[in-house]
């Protein structure tokens, strides 16, 4: 048996990192968190794909934060997209009028996630994007993304995120399906990983 020497601060060996989850089915979900834009409304558009790990298999417990300005490129300024009870504090759930720019999806057994939402408008210099947030398993810290859409290649072109990444930009821009559907699909390591950010 060996006896390690812990007597000062200096001699005690690291312990390994752990995970923290993942515990997003308990409380993070909510019914219609994929429904960022109002009910009806006939500019919606859906952006759907599967979270994929370094070997290119699927993630049934991922979760993916989406937000997104208005097709003007105005950032919504309404209260976020859930509202609570003010006397019991429960959920009451979207008021489905207004747009509030975000959402919240889990992915499914597949991995796959979808959200139905407004087609984001450019903002300065930056083509036209949807900022996204990545929770899964083995992430200590969650992941930066950006999905942007194609259809405005000289926005796209000379956006500065863009330009900076030079091949790997084709990680940041999804492919269109039909008019209306877009598919993102979010890889976290390994070949075509897809291109994250770090703030400071």
């Amino acid at each position: 048996m060996t006896i390690t020497d812990t007597s000062s601060p200096d001699r005690v060996p690291p312990t390994p990192s752990h995970t923290v989850g993942p515990f997003y089915g308990y409380a993070l979900p909510f019914r219609g968190g994929e429904d960022i834009a109002p009910l009806g409304h006939p500019d919606t558009i859906t952006v759907h794909g599967c979270v994929l790990d370094g070997a290119g298999d699927p993630l049934p417990d991922a979760l993916i934060e989406l937000w997104g300005p208005r097709p003007d490129g105005s950032v919504p300024r309404v209260d976020g997209s859930m509202r609570r009870d003010p006397a019991g504090g429960g959920h009451l759930g979207r008021n489905g009028v207004e747009f509030t720019g975000w959402g919240r999806v889990q992915t499914d057994a597949d991995g796959h996630w979808y959200v139905r939402t407004l087609r984001p408008g450019a903002r300065g210099r930056n083509a036209p994007y949807l900022a996204v947030c990545v929770f899964a398993r083995g992430l200590l810290v969650h992941l930066f993304t950006r999905i942007y859409l194609p259809g405005d290649e000289a926005a796209l072109a000379a956006d500065p995120l863009l330009t900076q990444v030079g091949e790997r930009r084709r990680t940041l821009i999804a492919g269109e399906e039909t008019d209306r559907t877009y598919r993102f699909d979010i890889r976290l390591q390994g070949e075509g990983e897809t291109v994250f950010l770090e703030f400071p």
